[in-house]
């Protein structure tokens, strides 16, 4: 039986360490990035590991060197120096108010300036800061390190409140500026985050970073790769199998279909979610852990306001110069992208263009969970009895129920929720659709047109075309006409032809014609 103690929630280096908990050795990429490089930055989404990778950094910046026994650095680092670590984690705040940052980082520069003194004129933040690297230098005579952690998390609490993000940015534009002006006093810097608050608005006078987040390289510095886990977890794997009655390769399977897929840049390995992988095989169990933990609203935020097409996710277009490249909060995609809700599934070399989606089950069924009660009435408690109503009814092919319920759902939904009359239909099915945990696309496209919704069934294919203020014969007569149903043809399941409309004076549908 497998004694290894998990370090849940525990993202101190130290901590996991001297009190014996589990720890997948990461500290040969760590040595081959302090040794090659002085600025860094790295995005990734949240419980991904990157505040234990800013505590090791500390750790080895204060030259620790008993903590990093029988790792890999303790044989490739021959000379441990001591440094002054300038550590700020700014995940520890609640962001709601204009002073809310000054008092976080004035608590900061209080403990430093406790150890190293202050300076005549030293008025403002980034001047005390400047002041306190510069000390800190002379004090020690050796180069200070530079750690941030989640140095974003002001900016993402923000959006949508533009004067709010406004005068967090004017706060952390000089106060990063200093990574710049100081470097004679600066071994090395690295700043972590979700997101990537473009170099133009935060960062713009910090073009000395090198960002990390897209490097193949350095793709397992924060994660799990499956090599790693066969490394290090072999005999929890065959306890694991047993526990949920599964063979080993069935284990695997399971494991990767939840937590792995993970695509940071293309041509990559996948890499599995820390924090959940490690829930999976303390509680020999299989669940969207990290849905627990919370998901932040302001995803919600930018998706309504931009009146994305929730279907897109599964099926996104885009460019490296979006996913790696400035961040305003007008974009959804790069933040959906960076804060893991999607990942690169190809990549199309001749175009530049990458291929999105979810990165496995438990992101994609966490997520739409998620969005719910955002997009409907129901509430997380209601929804799985809601949801196993329309289950019961498409299975048995009962779809006169199955809309009249629809029906219903949507008369109940609150005018609040929506936004945009097509789009939200459009979301409101999607969702559906997705939590009945059928195969379905959402403009499924053929050879003659696009068809809004194929849903297959155990015995029934249904395809439908749905029209705002049109009419449910033109929808169906778009089936005929763009011989949507031609594909399945040789499918021996019963095929339906739907034709939808929806009004939006009546904010609903307004009719629905079957044909089989």
């Amino acid at each position: 039986m497998s004694e290894k103690i998990y370090p849940i929630g525990i993202q101190n280096f130290e901590k996991i360490r001297k009190e014996g908990y589990f720890y997948i050795d990461k500290t040969a990429l760590i040595y081959r990035l302090v040794k090659t490089g002085s600025y860094y930055f790295l995005s990734r989404p949240r419980r991904f590991g990157k505040s234990l990778l800013i505590s090791t950094l500390e750790a080895y910046f204060r030259g620790e060197k008993e903590l990093f026994k029988g790792l890999a650095i303790e044989k490739l680092e021959k000379d441990w120096v001591k440094r002054p670590v300038l550590h700020i984690d700014l995940n520890i705040g609640k962001y709601d108010a204009p002073d809310s940052l000054d008092k976080i980082l004035n608590e900061a520069l209080v403990k430093w300036e406790s150890v190293f003194g202050t300076g005549a004129g030293e008025s403002t933040l980034a001047l005390r800061f400047k002041g306190v690297v510069e000390r800190a230098y002379k004090q020690s005579g050796q180069r200070v390190a530079i750690l941030v952690d989640e140095y974003d998390k002001p900016l993402l609490q923000a959006i949508g409140n533009e004067e709010l993000q406004r005068e967090y940015r004017n706060t952390l534009k000089p106060f990063y500026g200093v990574l710049k002006t100081m470097d004679g006093c600066i071994q090395f810097a690295m700043l972590t985050g979700v997101t990537k608050f473009g170099k133009v608005s935060v960062f713009s006078d910090l073009n000395n970073l090198e960002d990390l987040s897209m490097w193949n390289e350095y793709i397992t510095l924060c994660g799990v790769s499956n090599q790693e886990i066969h490394e290090n977890l072999e005999e929890e794997l065959h306890e694991f199998a047993k526990v949920q009655n599964m063979t080993y390769d069935e284990v695997n399977a399971e494991l990767g279909k939840w937590y792995d897929g993970y695509h940071f840049t293309h041509d990559s390995i996948g890499i599995y979610n820390p924090f959940s992988l490690l829930n999976a095989f303390k509680r020999k169990d299989f669940n969207n852990y990290w849905f627990e933990t919370g998901t932040p609203t302001y995803l919600v935020e930018l998706l309504k306001r931009n009146h994305y097409d929730l279907e897109r996710m599964a099926t996104e277009e885009t460019s490296s110069d979006v996913l790696n490249s400035i961040y305003g909060d007008e974009q959804p995609i790069p933040v959906i992208f960076q804060s893991g809700y999607l990942t690169i599934k190809s990549y199309d070399k001749e175009f530049g263009l990458y291929r999105l989606g979810f990165p496995n089950k438990e992101v994609e069924e966490g997520f739409i969970n998620f969005l719910m009660p955002f997009y409907t009435r129901f509430n997380k408690i209601e929804a799985p009895f809601e949801i196993q109503k329309f289950v019961r009814e498409i299975r048995a092919g009962q779809l006169e129920a199955f809309f009249n319920r629809l029906k219903s759902f949507l008369a109940d939904t609150p005018y609040e929720l929506i936004s945009e009359q097509e789009r939200h239909y459009q979301n409101v099915l999607f969702i559906i659709f997705k939590l009945v945990g059928f195969y379905t696309e959402v403009e499924y496209h053929t050879s003659e047109g696009r068809v809004d919704l194929v849903l297959k069934t155990k015995d029934y294919i249904y395809i439908m075309e749905f029209k705002l203020n049109g009419s449910a014969e033109d929808a169906l007569q778009q089936i005929h006409d763009k011989h949507y149903a031609q594909p399945f043809q040789s499918d021996k399941r019963k095929i339906f032809k739907i034709g939808v409309n929806f009004s939006s004076k009546t904010r609903n549908i307004e009719k629905w014609i079957v044909e089989s």
